[in-house]
């Protein structure tokens, strides 16, 4: 008799810049504070404080490009914005710049007056372009993780991962279906079912383990259009919060923290862990 479907990674995404258009590449290196090049880059209001979709729904229409000795923005009627890069993938020639996301005020490298005018034509108000550099060290909240976990600029853990089934679950409640791209994973399975994850506490994908450290809050970002940057009304979270409740809000997808790093290739096996 055949055993239970196997559980598998069906794709990976990285975002260089939070809340900008994602890449889909086959494979990515599982780093700790999340994949390499995850929300390196952010962009801060005059006040240094992180913009994001909530706010400014069309970030959406932002498509970054991470290239060995520049990082390149594309967005529609724009001419491309190129930030030459120093060594680590710094911006040539930053000023270091203190920036606040959420409860955490880190320190930055500033991309400089080119990209800030760039970001100010596209937005319409005055903000600026950062990274994080590798000698900047955000940890996770505590209350979730151990002493040494680290994010970037994502919003609170170094990766989200989110099922094919319990989004087909989902789906099937709603009106019209959304893609995966509404709810930006990191991490893509299919095999499990539905809302398996909720249960998992820790799992092995490919090589690298991870703790699942929460379930994931939802916010206004997935009733954004990832394709034209448009907000399209109630949608997921009102069907979500039918029947995904939870303390902290209604719930979708698992946020997980890596005990290791390593290569991770879609098709690569899921293996919840005792």
């Amino acid at each position: 008799m055949a055993g239970p479907a196997p559980i598998l990674l069906t794709a990976l995404h990285v975002y260089p810049l939070k809340g900008a258009r994602g890449l889909a590449p086959a494979a990515a290196r599982a780093e700790r504070r999340g994949f390499a090049g995850d929300r390196r880059w952010m962009i801060v209001d005059a006040a240094g404080t992180f913009v994001s979709q909530r706010t400014r729904p069309a970030l959406a229409l932002l498509a970054p490009e991470r290239r060995e000795d520049v990082f390149v923005l594309r967005a529609p009627g724009q001419a491309d914005l190129v930030v030459p890069l120093a060594a680590g993938g710094r911006p040539l020639g930053a000023a270091p710049r203190p920036v606040a996301i959420w409860r955490d005020t880190v320190d930055a490298l500033d991309a400089g007056e080119a990209a800030a005018a760039w970001l100010a034509a596209r937005l319409g108000e005055p903000c600026r372009l950062v990274f994080m550099p590798d000698e900047t060290e955000r940890p996770v909240d505590p209350a979730f993780a151990a002493p040494a976990d680290r994010v970037g600029f994502a919003d609170a853990f170094p990766y989200l991962l989110a099922s094919e089934a319990s989004l087909a679950d989902l789906n099937a409640r709603l009106p019209r279906p959304l893609p995966m791209d509404r709810f930006r994973p990191n991490l893509v399975i299919a095999g499990a079912a539905p809302y398996a994850e909720d249960g998992w506490r820790r799992v092995r994908i490919g090589t690298v383990a991870f703790r699942v450290a929460k379930p994931c809050a939802r916010c206004a970002v997935t009733t954004v259009d990832q394709a034209t940057g448009i907000a399209s009304g109630p949608e997921p979270l009102r069907a979500l919060a039918a029947y995904r409740r939870g303390a902290e809000g209604v719930l979708f997808g698992m946020n997980l923290i890596p005990d290791g790093e390593g290569e991770l290739r879609r098709g690569d096996p899921v293996e919840p862990l005792a």
